[in-house]
């Protein structure tokens, strides 16, 4: 009898597990599909480029400034009802995206999208940690882990095929079937659970994380396009930092914060949280490189882009359930040490790409760098998550997921910044040798001045065409420089995640002797 209650407790969770990993998967696929649209939006709405920005801009935002509530608002409504609201202010903005007839509209739909899937990421974590026995959480979070592996590589190639032969709003209503199988699926499947309407809502410190995660995500998103030194972005990274600095004087002396900050105090939460936010930062420069390299540079659109990725997605989908396996058996250290070297080794190969390098290749490199992110993301985020006590599971996944956002905008900029500053070096160095004063680069500015026509014409045909192939070889070995600068990133976290290790091993030493 009690082995039939076993099983049926093991089962159960299998069904709710998948209901919020139908949510999720929903919001990242979003989140990476309509990057391929702005060119098309630009077209229909009649915009530029700084205006359109702003369509996955205010997403970013938006849907890192609710993050920190998420904990207070799981207590006090119950995280099923608040995934249940979530899903569903995430489907009313996918319709209201989808029938969108100017960009304002647009805009104000998209916050509006960003409120519903910027809670359903902590707050479907948190779910899990409540319906799964801690013996089977890797498991369960190995196969929760696909959806975020599985959605942002997808979309591209969806996006693309989308705006090829179909039309830009199915980007959003495709949302809206999902969106509804879910809510039906989770008024149903999901375990009740108490409210804790006696929680009060700590004023100061929702204030306070709201304007520092929206200065400091926003300084980060505009750095680049308004330079890291004008006024306007050092005022908000001021305002930003100067804000999360009193937010967390403020919480770790309430009694009841809104993030509970003192689970910092657990070494292993701690290690987890620096090690997940380093590994974000670098794997953005896969996300963000690779289709630099193969749209700008080679020539493929974003549809062929994202097949070539789509191995890597497939790699990390089959990867992320084996680490959960391995975590609830032998622990996080060694799948996650073994996974961050296969990460730094594959990202670091990246940095030796040419206009000669072929896509099987590229393939092959991101899909041993997807096998190392399979491996380690998983049991990373658990380990930390096991490390604080079941009920403050909310804050704590909270935390995590405001520390990925918040690294992942941090690395985009620094990617970005790099990027730009290495072109511009090797674009100085490169025309420095390609001078037209040395012999060589003369005559064979003559000879394909006498092909592209002869005379003048052709003169400054010849130079414009040298121009674009400094600025083409500058622009490779930019990428080739930031994919070091991302490899720097992992390869830190790996002695971070091995002290985590030889603190555990201590504890559990120092346990058993008394």
């Amino acid at each position: 009898m009690n082995a039939q209650q076993t099983d049926s407790k093991n089962i159960s969770f299998w069904i709710p597990l998948f209901t919020v990993v139908l949510g999720c998967f929903a919001a990242l696929l979003t989140s990476s599909s309509v990057n391929v649209a702005l060119p098309k939006m630009m077209a229909i709405f009649g915009v530029g480029t700084d205006q359109i920005e702003w369509v996955l801009t205010a997403y970013m935002i938006t849907s890192g400034v609710v993050i920190p509530i998420t904990g207070f608002l799981g207590d006090y409504l119950s995280f099923r009802w608040l995934y249940i609201f979530a899903l569903a202010i995430f489907t009313a903005g996918s319709l209201l995206c989808s029938i969108s007839g100017n960009l304002d509209m647009l805009l104000v739909s998209r916050v509006v999208q960003a409120i519903g899937g910027g809670v359903i990421m902590p707050v479907s974590m948190t779910i899990i940690y409540k319906i799964v026995p801690r013996e089977k959480i890797g498991t369960a979070l190995g196969v929760w882990g696909v959806s975020i592996v599985v959605g942002p590589a997808i979309g591209p190639t969806l996006g693309g095929y989308i705006i090829d032969a179909l039309n830009w709003r199915l980007l959003f209503s495709m949302n809206i079937p999902i969106g509804v199988l879910g809510l039906i699926l989770a008024l149903l499947l999901l375990p009740k659970e108490k409210r804790r309407t006696d929680r009060k809502l700590d004023i100061w410190g929702f204030i306070l994380s709201t304007s520092g995660c929206f200065s400091l995500l926003l300084a980060l998103s505009e750095g680049q396009k308004d330079g890291w030194g004008s006024q306007f972005i050092v005022t908000l990274m001021a305002a930003g930092i100067a804000a999360l600095f009193l937010f967390m004087l403020i919480e770790v002396s309430v009694d009841e914060p809104m993030l509970e900050l003192r689970a910092f105090k657990s070494p292993v939460f701690s290690g987890s949280v620096l090690t997940a936010g380093l590994m974000t930062m670098g794997l953005y420069g896969g996300v963000f490189l690779i289709p630099l390299f193969t749209q700008d540079l080679i020539g493929l659109t974003p549809m062929q882009t994202g097949l070539v990725l789509l191995p890597s997605a497939l790699a990390s989908a089959v990867t992320m359930p084996l680490s959960g396996f391995l975590f609830d058996r032998i622990g996080a250290v060694i799948p996650a040490t073994f996974g961050l070297a296969l990460t730094t080794w594959g990202t670091w190969e990246l940095h030796n790409l040419n206009l000669n390098t072929s896509l099987h290749h590229i393939q092959m490199l991101m899909v041993v760098r997807s096998f190392g992110i399979g491996l380690a993301m998983m049991p990373i985020n658990a380990m930390g998550m096991n490390a604080v006590a079941r009920r403050l599971a909310g804050g704590a996944s909270a935390i995590i997921n405001l520390f990925r956002q918040i690294a992942g905008s941090f690395g985009i900029a620094i990617l970005t910044s790099a990027l730009q500053q290495r072109m511009d070096f090797h674009f100085d160095r490169l025309r420095e040798a390609v001078s037209v004063y040395s012999l060589p680069i003369h005559s064979m500015i003559g000879d394909l001045a006498v092909l592209l026509g002869g005379g003048y014409v052709g003169y400054q045909k010849s130079l414009g065409l040298l121009n674009g192939l400094v600025q083409q070889q500058s622009f490779v070995l930019a990428i080739d420089d930031t994919f070091v600068i991302a490899t720097i990133f992992i390869l830190i976290s790996v002695p971070v995640i091995l002290f985590i290790g030889i603190f555990q091993q201590w504890q559990n030493n120092r346990t058993l002797t008394k």
